[in-house]
């Protein structure tokens, strides 16, 4: 379904005149011919897959039409008929002011083919919005629509605009929260321009190769390592014309945008759009569509979410971020953990536990089954006593009793899961056969009966290819249907980096560990990248005032970081050993001190207590007791000495002060919670108190406030040194 509220958001502004001769245009390629989704886009295209029980093409459409645009071409290659049928009998082929157009092709391998295919069609008429159905966004485009109408008046040669948005990658993986690889991005802070673009460097080299011309050409250079590329393109119509004349143009990235940067005769230039409190992201693995599945339901992405996309009389948002269609059948002792996804007409029966997860329509899952992490998309049948975490399960799956599925498993559609049967970590099982051709990501997920790739059409699918049951009865257990597809040699570190399954600690300390011992050898070379701004000695010479304000800038940024890692840790029960290692992670990303990451954390969690429900005092201060039990160890992880333990007395101090008021009366309460539970040492409270003697009055009032809890310090302290 696609968004209730049409138009609602305002249009992009141009001249009467140049809106009339053209409205606003937009190509969205509704296949990304690729593999990652295999073996689900064997069945149906990725477009159409559910995203929080809404297939992805409608966020994208929904985005795309409150965002101004007028007429979209959807380009359709792999299941293309599927892909029009769709549209055909949805709201999006008669809305007002909003046309949706197809254009099919069976014989297009990449994005450049259908570019150049969409050029010859001659439908583009001025700048359009070049993006993929698989992203999801809630940006305005006005801004940068205007950014780069301005740009092309000035220089013709502007011919594109991307759109970018500041996410860390994890110093660890090097990889985003998106699953995607490290980017490296060299822009002019000045212009926008984009001057380098490379999401595979060897950084394990220690170095990044740039053309000495980039640094005399341009006065000032910041290479980003910060930044996601939101797939998000503002384009002129001679992208289109670039593409034809350039057949080795395949890859809109890769051939390109690169291609681009490199050509010094052409001369065309692409800038950058940076958007800030905007939400913008792209699936492009299995992780990102986990990661976008959880922004989606925490809301980051409001207005598209399941509640407006699908009317808010079918589905109701409840505490805890819980999402319930009207008809569920709940068993009364079954339990709906922390942001839960629960589909029309699905039955829940007796002590089940489901959390962190999302449930499609008409699902019927049985007594004592226990759902973390997971995506159950429609009719699927969970049998009483089953086990699933992390895991995605098409639509018609069927788990029989106690079967287990480990973090990381893939059910496509149909599968038969036996009795007990353990369905091993990160296993792709389908009813069709594995390949027997390794392909390669850029190879097409569209191929017709005779083209040897083992990928066939979904109207082939019936019958034809139907397993054989006694044949994978063993690979599934008793009664079991389908393959378990083999994990081809050197593909399993992919697995674990692009699955729905946080990645294993044993995987990140071992990341760790190799890091330290690459670093090591990098630094007696001395090729370890130490700074990531590049300028002329011109423009070197930035006050100490300007280096204390980056630094603010810099925790306050690793603040927010750390805040996020500590949600998620809560709401998706993660272990503290991984949330230790994530913590550490940032850390080292933002070269910050352990006692910086014990005043994040311990901010996180007072930040969390007062944003708990809670009517009186009483109440927050059980919240803060609950969460400071539970994350102890975590907080306890970075506080080595006495002087950071006082840092977090002098932190809280500063959040009664200003951020958490409420906490101001609770001071010297929340003070001895601290020291029974042995995060804070009596030594590092008394120290605290003396150091507070010779303060202001001003400073004194959470001293004043504690004086009993400390005086019952010091008389403690007291009576032991007189039985010593």
């Amino acid at each position: 379904m696609g968004a209730q509220k049409k138009g609602a958001t305002a249009r992009v502004s141009e001249d009467a005149e140049e809106l009339a001769r053209h409205p606003l245009q937009a190509i969205l390629l509704a296949d990304s011919f690729t593999t990652k989704f295999r073996p689900i886009t064997l069945e149906r295209p990725k477009v159409l897959l559910p995203l929080v029980n809404i297939p992805m093409i409608n966020y994208t459409l929904a985005w795309l039409e409150s965002a101004g645009v007028e007429e979209v071409f959807v380009f359709c290659c792999a299941h293309s008929k599927q892909v029009i049928d769709y549209l055909e009998s949805s709201e999006w082929s008669s809305q007002p002011n909003f046309s949706v157009t197809t254009i099919e092709s069976h014989n297009s391998i990449s994005a450049g083919d259908a570019l150049r295919l969409i050029y010859e069609r001659n439908v583009i008429h001025g700048d359009f919005v070049l993006i993929s159905g698989d992203t999801v966004s809630n940006m305005s485009l006005i801004q940068a629509f205007q950014e780069h109408k301005d740009r092309r008046k000035k220089d013709a040669n502007a011919i594109m605009t991307m759109v970018v948005k500041q996410s860390k990658p994890s110093p660890i993986t090097q990889q985003s929260r998106l699953g995607t690889d490290e980017l490296f991005m060299a822009i002019n802070p000045v212009t926008k321009q984009l001057l380098y673009y490379e999401d595979k460097a060897e950084y394990s080299k220690g170095f990044i190769s740039l053309d000495k011309t980039l640094i005399a050409d341009n006065p000032s250079v910041i290479l980003h390592n910060d930044k996601q590329d939101c797939y998000i393109d503002i384009c002129s119509q001679e992208v289109l014309s670039l593409f034809t004349d350039n057949f080795d143009y395949q890859h809109l990235r890769r051939h390109f945008v690169k291609g681009l940067l490199v050509d010094d005769i052409m001369g065309y230039k692409i800038f950058t759009h940076e958007i800030h409190s905007s939400y913008a992201a792209r699936i492009d693995n299995f992780r990102s569509y986990d990661t976008i599945s959880k922004d989606i339901i925490q809301r980051w992405t409001y207005p598209f979410v399941p509640d407006v996309l699908c009317g808010s009389s079918a589905i109701k948002v409840e505490r805890q971020g819980t999402y319930r269609a009207s008809d569920v059948t709940l068993s009364r002792s079954a339990q709906l953990g922390s942001f839960a996804f629960i589909g029309q007409g699905t039955k829940i029966g007796n002590d089940t536990k489901i959390s962190h997860s999302v449930i499609g329509e008409r699902c019927t899952i049985g007594s004592n089954v226990t759902i973390e992490g997971s995506y159950i998309w429609n009719n699927v049948t969970i049998e009483d006593g089953c086990q699933l975490r992390n895991a995605i399960v098409c639509d018609g799956v069927i788990l029989k009793s106690g079967a287990v599925l480990q973090p990381g498993v893939i059910l496509s559609f149909k599968v038969v899961v036996g009795q007990q049967f353990v369905v091993p970590a990160y296993s792709k099982v389908s009813l069709l056969q594995q390949p027997t051709q390794q392909d390669s990501d850029e190879e097409l997920e569209y191929a017709d009966s005779t083209s040897g790739t083992g990928e066939l059409r979904s109207d082939k699918l019936n019958g034809a290819i139907a397993p054989d049951l006694s044949e994978t009865a063993s690979e599934l257990g008793t009664g079991g249907v389908g393959y378990i597809w083999t994990v081809f040699e050197g593909a399993y570190d992919e697995e674990w980096r692009h699955s729905v399954a946080p990645i294993p600690t044993n995987k990140l300390v071992k990341l760790m560990l190799d890091k330290d011992e690459d670093e090591e050898l990098l630094t007696q070379d001395g090729n370890v990248i130490s700074a990531l701004e590049l300028k002329t000695d011109s423009d070197g010479n930035g006050s100490e005032d300007d280096n204390n304000e980056d630094s603010r800038d810099d925790y306050v940024s690793f603040e927010k970081e750390v805040e996020a890692t500590f949600l998620r840790a809560v709401h998706e029960n993660v272990k503290v050993d991984l949330a230790v290692l994530e913590v550490n992670a940032l850390r080292l990303s933002y070269n910050m001190a352990s006692v910086d990451c014990g005043g994040a954390i311990f901010y996180s969690m007072m930040k969390l207590a007062v944003e708990s429900p809670h009517n009186s005092a009483s109440e927050l201060h059980r919240n803060a007791a609950d969460i400071v039990t539970t994350w102890q160890k975590l907080l306890k992880s970075f506080l080595h000495d006495i002087d950071e333990e006082i840092e977090v007395i002098l932190k809280f101090e500063e959040m009664c002060l200003e951020s958490a008021k409420e906490f101001a009366a609770l001071f010297p309460q929340i003070l001895h919670l601290l020291y029974d539970k042995e995060i804070l040492q009596e030594d590092a409270i008394l120290r605290w108190a003396d150091e507070k003697e010779g303060a202001d009055e001003s400073d004194k009032v959470f001293l004043k406030r504690s004086e009993k809890f400390i005086q019952w310090l010091r008389e403690a302290e007291e009576e032991e040194e007189e039985d010593e």
